[in-house]
C-alpha cells in the first residue's frame, strides 16, 4: 500500500477502541478530534498506522453491532471530522485502518427491521432464517463455544414469526446471508465508499472466520475472494487484515484473499510463556506457521499482537510485574512480522475481563480532572494507583512508556528487525528453556536477539559461531561489566547485539 507516504508496509500498527482514548469536548466519551489532538503523540512513539474499533452508529458502547454503515457515530462526530483525521494521519505518514464489520448488523439495522417483517419481505435472505423443525433436521441448534463466541444457542425467535434468525454472537447481532446477490452489491457500495469517496487506507475485518455459519463454512473462502476481487479492482494498495480467532492451520487459507491476519496462536503462546518463564521452542512454532501460510501466499504478513479488545490486558496477565511488561514488549517488538499495540499498553494499561474492564480510559495525565481522560465508565484497573499516567512516564526515561518507545525507534531503524515481508529469524540454542535466543538475519547487519525469561540472572556464554556478534545495540537493564562473549543478563531482561562495522 501507498497513501503518500514512503512505507509500503507500515511497521508499528497500533490499535484505539475509540470511545476510550480521547475526549475532545467534555462528554466523556472519546471521539475523533481527541484522536487527531493525539496524532502527533503517536507518530512520536513511532506508529504508522491505527486500527480504529468500530465508529458507525449502533446502540451499543463498543459498536460492533452496526445501524448505518455510512455514517459516523454521533458521540465520535462527523464524516467531516473522519474525513480531518484521515488528512492528518496522512500528513504524519500514518495509515487509517477502519473495522469493518462484515459478518452481521444490529437487530436495529434497516435492512433487518425490513427482514423481520416476514418471509415475503425482500430483505428476508439478507439474514439466515429457518424453521425450528430444519434448525433441529440438521442438529445446529446448539454450538459448541468458541474463543470468538460464547453464544450456545445461536437461533433466536421474531415475534411470532415461524421461522428464527442465526446470531453467532448474540440476538442483537443478525448474521448476514451472502448467498444474497442483493447483499453482496450493498456491500460492494459500502467498501467504495469507504476505500474511494472517504479514502480509508484499509479494513481490519471483524469475524472473518465466521462469515458462512458453521453447516456451509466452506464458502467462507469464496466470499473472501469475492471480496478480495473488488478491493483490489478499485484500490489495489487498500491494506486486509482479518481476525480468524483460530489455530494456525485453519488462519493459513485465509492468506489467498487477505494481506494479513492476527496471529491468535502466537499471542497466547507468549502469555503462558511470559507466565511460565518457560520457553514453548517459540521460534519452531512460528517456522512452522509461517511455512504453513507460505503455501497460499508467499507475500503473507504475520499480524502480532501481545493482547487485543477481547483477550485480558497483557499488564495483568503478568500480574503488573513491570519487568514482565518490558519483557512482554521486547519479545513483541523483535519478532519477525507486522506489531499491533493495544492503546495503553505502552504505558502498562490493566485490566481483566468482563470486556468492558479491558476498555478502560487512557491515562492521559495525573490531573484527576483532566478533560480529555474519558469517563465513559469507572475504571477498576488503570487508574494512578496501579499504573503512571503517560505524563509522568514521558519524564521518566526508565518507564514503560520509554521502553517502547525505545524499542520502537530500534525496530525501525535496523533492517533486519523492520523486514516484514519473508519473516527472517533462525533460533540460537542456548539448552537452557528460561532463555529465547533467535538470530534475525539481514545482508546489511543480522542481530542477534537474547530474552532472559525468568526471576533469576543468568550467565550466557555466546556460541562459538556467534561470538562476532560483539556490539550491544539495546539493553533493557543496565549490564554488569564491559561486554565479553560471555554476559551476565538480568532477571526479565532482553539484550539485542550486532557486529561492529569492521
Amino acid at each position: 500500500m501507498n497513501f503518500n507516504g514512503p512505507e509500503p508496509i507500515p511497521r508499528v500498527c497500533y490499535e484505539i477502541f475509540v470511545r476510550s482514548f480521547c475526549d475532545s469536548n467534555g462528554d466523556g466519551i472519546g471521539d475523533i478530534n481527541g484522536i487527531i489532538s493525539k496524532l502527533d503523540y503517536l507518530q512520536n512513539l513511532g506508529i504508522e498506522a491505527i486500527w480504529l474499533t468500530p465508529i458507525h452508529p449502533s446502540p451499543s458502547y463498543h459498536k460492533y453491532d452496526v445501524v448505518d454503515f455510512y455514517e459516523i457515530d454521533p458521540e465520535y462526530g462527523t464524516l467531516e471530522d473522519f474525513k480531518n483525521l484521515l488528512n492528518e494521519a496522512h500528513k504524519r505518514n500514518i495509515a487509517i485502518y477502519l473495522d469493518l464489520i462484515v459478518n452481521h448488523t444490529s437487530t436495529l439495522h434497516p435492512w433487518f427491521v425490513e427482514a423481520s417483517k416476514g418471509p415475503e419481505n425482500p430483505y428476508r435472505n439478507f439474514y439466515w432464517w429457518m424453521t425450528p423443525e430444519k434448525i433441529d433436521s440438521l442438529g445446529i441448534a446448539k454450538r459448541e463455544t468458541s474463543a470468538d463466541s460464547h453464544e450456545v444457542y445461536p437461533w433466536h425467535e421474531n415475534g411470532d414469526d415461524p421461522e428464527q434468525y442465526y446470531g453467532l454472537f448474540y440476538s442483537g447481532m443478525p448474521d448476514l446471508n451472502y448467498d444474497s446477490e442483493k447483499l453482496r452489491i450493498e456491500l460492494s457500495y459500502i467498501i467504495h465508499f469507504w476505500l474511494i469517496d472517504i479514502g480509508v487506507d484499509g479494513f481490519r475485518l471483524d469475524a472473518a472466520r465466521h462469515i458462512y455459519p458453521s453447516w456451509v463454512k466452506y464458502n467462507n473462502q469464496h466470499f473472501w475472494w469475492f471480496f478480495d476481487y473488488f478491493v483490489r479492482n478499485i484500490k489495489p494498495e487498500a491494506y486486509t487484515v482479518g481476525e480468524i480467532w483460530a489455530k494456525a492451520d485453519e488462519v493459513a487459507p485465509y492468506f489467498k484473499n487477505l494481506n494479513s491476519a492476527f496471529h491468535f496462536d502466537i499471542s497466547f503462546a507468549l502469555q503462558r510463556i511470559l507466565i511460565s518463564e518457560k520457553d514453548e521452542n517459540l521460534v519452531s512454532k512460528l517456522l512452522a506457521n509461517y511455512e504453513l501460510f507460505a503455501k497460499y501466499n508467499p507475500n503473507f504478513i504475520d499480524s502480532i499482537m501481545l493482547t487485543n479488545h477481547d483477550q485480558d490486558r497483557i499488564g495483568s496477565v503478568v500480574g503488573n510485574n513491570p519487568d514482565k511488561i518490558r519483557l512482554a514488549a521486547s519479545i513483541l517488538l523483535t519478532l519477525p512480522g507486522q506489531p499491533y499495540i493495544y492503546y495503553g499498553e505502552e504505558i502498562g494499561m490493566l485490566g481483566t475481563k468482563p470486556d468492558v474492564y479491558i476498555r478502560e480510559p487512557f491515562l492521559w495525565s495525573d490531573n484527576p480532572d483532566d478533560p480529555e481522560t474519558t469517563s465513559w465508565q469507572h475504571a477498576e484497573f488503570s487508574i494512578a494507583k496501579n499504573i503512571a499516567p503517560l505524563s509522568v512516564q514521558t519524564a521518566d526515561d526508565k518507564s514503560v512508556f520509554h521502553h517502547y518507545k525505545n524499542l520502537i525507534d530500534l525496530r525501525k531503524a535496523e533492517p533486519a528487525l523492520s523486514q516484514i515481508l519473508s519473516p527472517n529469524i533462525q533460533g540460537v540454542d542456548f539448552d537452557d528453556d528460561g532463555i529465547i535466543a533467535y538470530l534475525r538475519p539481514n545482508c546489511e547487519r543480522p542481530v542477534l536477539v537474547i530474552h532472559n525469561l525468568t526471576k533469576l540472572p543468568k550467565l550466557i556464554t555466546l556460541p562459538i559461531e556467534k561470538k562476532h556478534f560483539n556490539h550491544i545495540l539495546f539493553a533493557g537493564k543496565k549490564m554488569a561489566g564491559a561486554y565479553s562473549d560471555e554476559l551476565e543478563l538480568p532477571s526479565y531482561c532482553t539484550i539485542i547485539l550486532s557486529q561492529l562495522a569492521s
